[in-house]
Parts: structure tokens; sequence; C-alpha cells
């Protein structure tokens, strides 16, 4: 059996962002009477599935109007805090770009601190609800990946300008850090996945120095098909864009090949092709009209998206163990993350750089 506990630096990076707080949920009943003491609304509530926190869909009369967040209660404030400004200050600096606006209280505050049923500190947020479909429910062509890349690059120039004290919190979801989550390979028990793992960071490790040397900022870091809304007869097709929560300084890099690791096929054991990157090269394209990368950036990003599949598969596995009751939501994206794993490491690590070549100046 592996062991319940983890070395000092990726039980830090755990602890970022909430990853390893336990907490007593908030039920229907009382976040229904939340939406009515706090903003003043009569409506029903309807729980939807998240990582780490009480996110509620809020009807009024049967049609969706809000979503409200209830923050873990071990979540650092300074961190909510961050995670909101910056919200607000892509909102501000650039409106073309979808995203939800805050509801103000009744006291008009746009964030509530208050004691739950459960005597737990929390602190509560509603935002618009943005009509369309989440990318991961969607087939999507050419063009609609292209206006999603440019999407990423409007948010990348929207966010360059914005500083917070806790911008740059240790955070697990930073592929950059992937090498700090070493120790969490004990608790892979299948030997097979355990060592593919472990070759993936070693090749990581080989770029690592220089990954952590590149141009930074504050960047979403998670602009994955989830996290993105789309209606197809739309012309702009990109209707919202969501959950700054893993939101952190990092690499420019690092903010590319989330996006793109979430383009790659997901059934690539069973129907393999030839360029499991044909659909993140469209929203690379779209997203190079806007926001410029260097060859270099160009090179390393395919590693980077190497370094999210692990770090995907270690902090999943991790929280899967810790949480049995949510293990269907978290482990949601991870089988898929074998095949991809293996489809990288069975390739030289020079050919994995020039994946993203027709790009360059």
């Amino acid at each position: 059996m592996p062991p319940m506990s983890e070395p000092r630096t990726a039980a830090a990076l755990m602890d970022g962002g909430g990853l390893t707080g336990d907490y007593v949920s908030m039920g229907s009943g009382e976040a229904r009477a939340v939406v009515r003491d706090v903003y003043g609304l009569d409506a029903q509530v309807l729980r939807l599935a998240t990582e780490k926190d009480d996110t509620f869909r809020v009807d009024i009369n049967r049609m969706p109007r809000f979503v409200m967040k209830v923050a873990n209660p071990g979540d650092d404030r300074g961190e909510l805090d961050f995670v909101r400004q910056l919200h607000q200050h892509v909102i501000d600096t650039d409106p073309s770009i979808p995203i939800p606006r805050f509801r103000a209280d009744l006291s008009g505050r746009s964030v509530t601190a208050l004691v739950d049923e459960a005597g737990q500190n929390r602190e509560v947020h509603l935002i618009e609800y943005l009509p369309g479909t989440t990318l991961d429910e969607l087939e999507t062509d050419a063009r609609q990946r292209e206006l999603v890349g440019e999407a990423l690059a409007k948010l990348r120039i929207a966010t360059e300008s914005f500083a917070h004290p806790c911008a740059t919190r240790p955070l697990a979801w930073d592929a950059r850090r992937a090498l700090e989550l070493t120790p969490l390979l004990a608790f892979v028990q299948d030997r097979r996945r355990r060592a593919a793992l472990a070759a993936g960071l070693a090749r990581f490790a080989d770029i690592s120095a220089e990954v952590n040397g590149m141009r930074m900022q504050v960047l979403h870091n998670d602009f994955s098909k989830s996290n993105l809304l789309g209606d197809p007869s739309r012309e702009e097709f990109l209707t919202g864009v969501f959950d700054f929560g893993d939101s952190v300084t990092t690499t420019v890099a690092v903010d590319v090949s989330t996006a793109l690791l979430n383009q790659l096929p997901r059934d690539l054991a069973r129907h393999p092709v030839d360029d499991p990157f044909a659909a993140g090269k469209d929203l690379l394209r779209g997203y190079l009209r806007l926001a410029a990368l260097t060859d270099r950036e160009l090179s390393l990003v395919p590693h980077l998206v190497m370094a999210r599949v692990i770090a995907r598969a270690l902090i999943t596995t991790r929280r899967a163990l810790l949480f049995p009751e949510n293990v269907g939501y978290i482990m949601r994206n991870t089988q898929q993350g074998w095949a991809q794993l293996e489809w990288f490491l069975d390739r030289p690590f020079d050919e994995v750089s020039e994946i993203l070549d027709a790009f360059r100046a």
C-alpha cells in the first residue's frame, strides 16, 4: 500500500488552491436560504459538480439566472481575493471577453462572508448565468477553434497588467512545477502507469530550469473545454469564459499548453490519429493572430502539454484517495491521459519539440 502522507513540497502544492482541505458541504436547502437572505432572491437552486467548493445554479421562475459559488472554508482568503479581483479586472479591461458579471448582495458587496450551518467560515459570490453549452459537449470546427484561440490571446493580454500579492502562490496545477509533484508517484498503485509517469517527469527535468526562466505573467491557467461555453448558431461562437480558480503567475507557454491539452483526442488508445495536435493547431492559429510566442516557447509547449498530463494524473490520483465520495468528478479526465502520455513517451524528445514548428516566425 502507498504511504498516506507526502513530503512537504508536494503537500504545500496540494494545499495551494485548497486541494486537500475537507469540509462539510452546504445542502440545497441552506443554499436557497443564502440566496434569499443575502441577495433578496426567491429562487430554486441546483447543485453543480465541482472540484472543491459548493456551486449552485440559481433559477428564477424556472429559468437559469445566476451561479452561486460558496468557497471551501479551507481556502486562503487572500487567494480568493486574488481570483475575484482578477475576474473583475478582465471584465474592466476587455469587455469583449464573455466573462460573467458579479451580482452584488443586498449591501452592495460583490463578496459576502458568512458562517454556514456547520459552523464553517465561508465566502459567497453570485455571478450571472451565461448562455451556451460547455465545449466538452460540442463538436467544433476549425473556425470555431480559432475563435477559442483568439479569446485565449485576449485573456492573456488583459491579465498582463494585473498584479496581486497572492498571484505567485504555489499551485499544483501550474505545470511548470510538475517536478515538485514527484512524491505523489507513491500513490499510483499501477506499476506500469507509475513507471510511465516517472519517465515523463525525467524527460521534463531536462527543460524544467529553462521553463522556469521564461517570461511570466498572471494567466488564467485553465482554458479547458469545461470552462468555456459556446453556441454554434452565433457568429462569435464563444459565449462564456469562466473559472479563474487556477489563475497564477506562470509562463506564457504553460497557459497555451493547458489549452492545447484540452484539444487532444480523448480516445487515443482506441482511435489513434496521425496528429493528435491537429485541433490544437487550429486554436493556436487563432491565438497567434493576436498574441505572439517565441520560437523557443513553441518548441517547449508540447512538453508542457505532457507535463500537464502528468500533473493531472498525480493530483487526481491523490485527491481520489482523500475524497472517495467525489471520485467520479475528480477522475473524469484522468483515464484519457494514460494513452496521451504513452503517445509522448513513444516519440523522441526532439520530435516532440518540433510538433509546432510550422508556426515559427
